[in-house]
């Protein structure tokens, strides 16, 4: 039975803390027992000098009562440890909802619903007079707080549940005989649990599925039970057997969806355990000869059905475990460097062992979540784990190269000529089709897009810190992620030899350029290198993130925006970040009006080059003029209205400003850094939102009607470089003619940086 919201509410947990107590003090008297026992009448009986049946009667009594005290100790410290840890976490869960409830709620004006079975409902109470209206922000807001006390209860529930099961065991079934099952730690009974259930493989029903899923999702986390719970499975090769069959029987058919979406949470918790219980700086933590295992196995077939036709290979069934989970670099490197240079021998090495449906059940495979490939490509599958290993991400793009031999060891005679960057950024780099599709289908080709996808989420883990589909995000920069932000520059711009980006990429790219929008100022900012002379240094010096600027080289940094803000989805994402790094310059120097000019006047020049990029942009989509001043007119506005009309929020999260609402949706997970006005200045959200009144005061509108005036991009564009700055003339105390004066120079550099992009379209065409 599920523990409802009003249990976890209103449950006295002093009660539990006090038995809690007394079992510490039965165990304490227990083990002074058990030692008495043991030195006392157990030795004595040993060392009497009787003989005869009596004899033997007694001794066997002695010892069976000795052996029963100490089986008491036992029974009572794995009771009291259990109820301990119970007590601890469900104190913590308590407090958690006390706060969504009492503080949080109350807060968004939203009240809490029992609607038991576990669940809670979250609404806004009518009031009268009250339209009853919501903004997207408010009904996202209910729905998060929604979903997180249904969390706290379900883990509530879970905890519960394994505490029962768990005393049942340690007391057993015979009140006259003590001893039975002995726990260290409910982590300790969880783990045991799970493992049971995981025997069973496919034969569990949903029901010990669901509950496999519920034990591991709230304690994937955890070293303790993740290292022993895969300990339990085996080893390595037990791994891959237990989920190799477990995915491909979720994944048969079409009929069960319930089924189905049971794998897919097996998939996550399995992964994320799986990076748990491998990180050697959790303890405990699995050996590293599990990655050597891992590694020899790669390229072995695995025999999940003795006698089926082409049984997987191990890194086709690792990949699926390897797509979740934030893995260390020393854990899943080695395997990313492994595949790779697998796929560049033989890009169909593992293609070419994938079973034969007959374009029947594409589904099915080692990647039950579906998303980018069925699972048998592990180059997809290890990217993945990359983007969502951010540290990893890292290091695999700059440390230099390890070379591995077929059988997975180290081949310390072994060279290579260029970094994974370079080689999986290749103009001709030949990505596998992850799918069951025909080979040379139109579906086949489309396949080939998936690797593409997840090197750019690897890509933006290994740039921004953080995983890339993280949210909130936060940016961890340094010159490292910083260097390979210039690598990603290079190679994807308009004037780049490598060629275009694969389409599926353009978002991780938009990303990516958001979260060092303000290094793609301060690259602007040096027109024919007059960088230093201009002081650009002291403009941009106090990021958010704490972290030094790069320079990527004015031409480079307009042309990788000229890229990326030619697409629709990308200009929203970069004219978007521009905003907000723009409107955080101006309010930190509204003290210092010098430098407060000089940084808007960049700024000016930024938001001239992405305009006109993407008027390029739809130039280039709508050939016919006509049709592309219609989408010049149509397409530019109504988004900016979402930021600066209160659709956006800044938050501080660990440095960082982070963007939510805008665009459509386009930047809602991308972390955006602002300028503050000293160094070590805290990020606050009262300071994220200050940034935003230069975009909110003298707000313009941008209806239906008043679209119809604004004949073209330029004039959208044109007072979203000159708003804020209109109002910094103003907060900063600025006459007419300083006002007028600081406009005029707020126009050339905004016509500059369109300037520099019409000539780039003159020169491409």
């Amino acid at each position: 039975m599920a523990v409802t919201y009003m249990d976890l509410v209103e449950v006295d947990l002093g009660k539990l803390a006090t038995a809690v107590s007394d079992w510490k003090s039965a165990v304490d008297k227990l083990k002074t027992a058990a030692r008495n026992a043991r030195r006392g009448m157990k030795a004595k009986s040993e060392k009497a000098r009787w003989a005869g049946a009596n004899a033997t009667v007694t001794r066997g009594f002695v010892t069976k009562t000795t052996q029963e005290i100490a089986d008491l100790h036992t029974e009572a410290h794995s009771i009291y440890q259990v109820l301990n840890d119970a007590h601890t976490e469900l104190a913590s869960l308590q407090k958690q909802i006390k706060t969504a409830v009492q503080a949080d709620a109350p807060t968004l004006g939203v009240r809490v619903e029992d609607i038991g079975d576990g669940k809670v409902r979250c609404y806004f109470p009518h009031i009268r007079g009250d339209t009853d209206e919501r903004t997207q922000d408010q009904l996202d807001a209910k729905q998060e707080l929604e979903s997180r006390i249904n969390r706290l209860i379900a883990h509530a529930t879970e905890i519960d549940t394994s505490v029962a099961r768990a005393l049942r065991k340690s007391h057993g079934s015979d009140p006259h005989n003590a001893g039975h099952s002995s726990y260290k730690s409910l982590d300790d009974a969880q783990s045991e649990r799970a493992a049971e259930l995981a025997k069973l493989g496919p034969k569990m029903t949903d029901k010990q599925f669901t509950e496999l899923n519920s034990i591991m999702k709230w304690n994937a986390k955890d070293a303790d039970f993740s290292t022993a719970f895969y300990k339990s499975l085996g080893g390595p090769e037990e791994t891959l057997d237990f989920y190799g069959r477990m995915a491909l029987e979720g994944t048969q058919g079409d009929d069960n969806r319930e089924r189905l979406a049971l794998t897919r949470q097996l998939q996550r918790n399995m992964g994320n355990a799986l990076a748990t219980a491998t990180d050697p700086d959790n303890e405990p933590h699995l050996s590293a000869s599990w990655g050597e295992e891992f590694r020899k196995l790669g390229t072995r077939p695995v025999e999940i059905y003795p006698g089926a036709p082409n049984p997987p290979y191990g890194y086709q069934v690792l990949g699926g475990l390897l797509r979740y989970g934030n893995y260390d670099a020393e854990f899943i490197n080695p395997i990313a460097e492994h595949v790779v240079q697998l796929h560049q021998k033989d890009p169909d090495f593992f293609m070419n062992n994938k079973p034969v449906t007959g374009g029947a059940d594409l589904d099915w495979g080692y990647n039950p979540s579906g998303r980018n490939g069925a699972g048998y490509d592990p180059l997809t599958s290890v990217l993945e784990g990359l983007g969502h290993s951010p540290e990893a991400a890292k290091r695999f793009f700059t440390d230099e190269p390890t070379v591995y031999k077929e059988d997975g060891t180290v081949d310390k005679n072994g060279t290579l000529s260029d970094g994974y960057f370079d080689v999986l950024n290749g103009k001709d780099f030949e990505w596998a089709p992850d799918s069951l599709v025909h080979p040379g289908s139109d579906e086949a080709q489309h396949a080939r897009t998936m690797g593409p996808d997840a090197l750019g989420h690897a890509l933006e883990a290994a740039v921004t810190g953080d995983a890339w589909d993280a949210d909130p995000p936060e940016l961890h920069r340094d010159s490292d992620t910083a260097e390979i932000m210039k690598q990603v520059i290079n190679r994807y711009n308009v004037a780049s030899e490598g060629g275009p980006p694969s389409e599926v990429m353009k978002d991780s790219l938009a990303k990516m350029g958001a979260s060092y929008i303000d290094d793609l100022n301060y690259s602007i900012m040096d027109f024919g290198g007059s960088g230093d002379a201009l002081g650009r240094d002291a403009l941009f010096e106090n990021s958010s993130d704490g972290s030094t600027r790069t320079p990527f080289g004015e031409q480079q940094a307009r042309n990788f925006m000229m890229l990326v803000a030619g697409d629709e989805d990308g200009y929203k994402s970069l004219t978007a970040a521009q905003q907000l790094l723009m409107a955080s310059g101006l309010a930190a120097f509204e003290t210092d009006e010098d430098r407060g000019v000089a940084f808007a006047q960049n700024a000016a020049k930024v938001h001239g080059i992405l305009d006109e990029s993407r008027s390029h942009g739809i130039r280039e989509e709508f050939k016919d003029p006509e049709e592309a001043q219609q989408m010049l007119q149509e397409q530019n506005g109504e988004w900016r209205k979402s930021l600066v009309s209160g659709g956006a929020t800044v938050a501080a999260t660990a440095g960082a400003a982070i963007l939510l609402g805008p665009a459509a949706g386009v930047v809602a997970a991308t972390a955006v850094p602002l300028v503050m006005e000293s160094a070590g200045s805290a990020v606050s959200t009262a300071y994220g939102n200050h940034t935003l009144e230069y975009l909110k005061d003298h707000e313009y509108t941008n209806d239906p009607q008043a679209l119809q005036a604004v004949q073209d991009v330029e004039k959208v564009g044109e007072r979203a470089a000159t708003q804020p700055v209109l109002n910094f003339a103003q907060t900063t105390g600025m006459g007419n003619n300083e006002t007028t004066d600081l406009v005029n120079e707020i126009e050339q550099s905004y016509l500059a940086g369109k300037t520099a992009i019409s000539n780039n379209e003159k020169v491409a065409s």
